[in-house]
């Protein structure tokens, strides 16, 4: 397993003296799809400069581009995908997290089955266009108080499999799955289709070890579910310095399957 932490390059020093393998950032920041080519050159500069890679980024769609409800505009979406997937490629992305709950949100009132439609023709599109550059969408679930669609792994998971393209796979989060009480059978049962994971405690959003929670089921559920691939913390980190390596040690641990005090 590989061990990130979602942060600016100005604290993948810390990170990676706390022996993490790699950050997450968001793709407004690195890729800059709404700002001309310069603009994004400049953030591939900084992040090159970091002293960790970006492999995956988050925050995939802004909240004004809507992809359900009445209001969408599908040429809008595919130009703004098609511009973050070829500067990904350029940046060396692997993942792209599609949270976005602003964005997925459906709109008081709209059909949920005219939404079910809208979501799964997004992901139907992103997905090849995705592939394509070498990236793979994750989409993750989010908990009832960000969004109110696509809360839980089983239902990502359905969505991922109705798409059924390798560009489109899943995300699981501890801190949304525990937050609402999501199942950790749902994570070992699609471990095949995840690629990627986010963890946090609750109910501070914290880096593992800065406040009680007890993760032991959740890495279990990677473990039977045969997920070795990237972690990244997605949380406060008020004291990089002293909160990583704690965080690093408990996760590694973790996922190693060993209590650590």
């Amino acid at each position: 397993m590989q061990y990130g932490v979602c942060c600016e390059p100005s604290m993948t020093g810390a990170a990676a003296k706390a022996s993490f393998d790699f950050a997450e950032w968001s793709v407004d920041a690195l890729l800059r799809p709404r700002e001309p080519r310069h603009a994004f050159l400049a953030a591939l500069e900084e992040a090159r400069a970091a002293q960790l890679p970006y492999p995956v980024l988050n925050c995939f769609i802004p909240g004004d581009l809507k992809i359900t409800g009445p209001a969408v505009d599908a040429s809008a979406l595919r130009k703004y995908a098609e511009t973050a997937f070829e500067r990904a490629e350029q940046a060396g992305v692997e993942v792209i997290v599609f949270g976005s709950g602003s964005a997925r949100r459906i709109p008081d009132g709209f059909d949920s089955e005219a939404a079910h439609g809208q979501l799964a023709d997004f992901c139907a599109m992103i997905a090849p266009l995705a592939l394509r550059r070498g990236v793979t969408v994750a989409l993750e679930p989010l908990n009832r108080r960000e969004c109110n669609v696509l809360t839980t792994v089983a239902e990502c998971a359905a969505l991922v499999r109705e798409v059924a393209h390798p560009g489109l796979g899943l995300l699981t989060d501890s801190f949304h799955l525990m937050i609402d009480g999501d199942s950790c059978e749902d994570v070992a049962a699609n471990g095949g289709i995840l690629r990627h994971a986010h963890i946090a405690t609750v109910p501070n959003r914290l880096a593992p070890g800065a406040e009680p929670c007890d993760f032991a089921p959740f890495f279990g559920a990677l473990a039977r579910g045969g997920y070795r691939g990237r972690i990244s913390i997605e949380g406060h980190i008020p004291a990089p310095e002293k909160d990583l390596p704690a965080a690093f040690k408990l996760m590694r641990g973790l996922a190693q399957g060993r209590a650590v005090g």
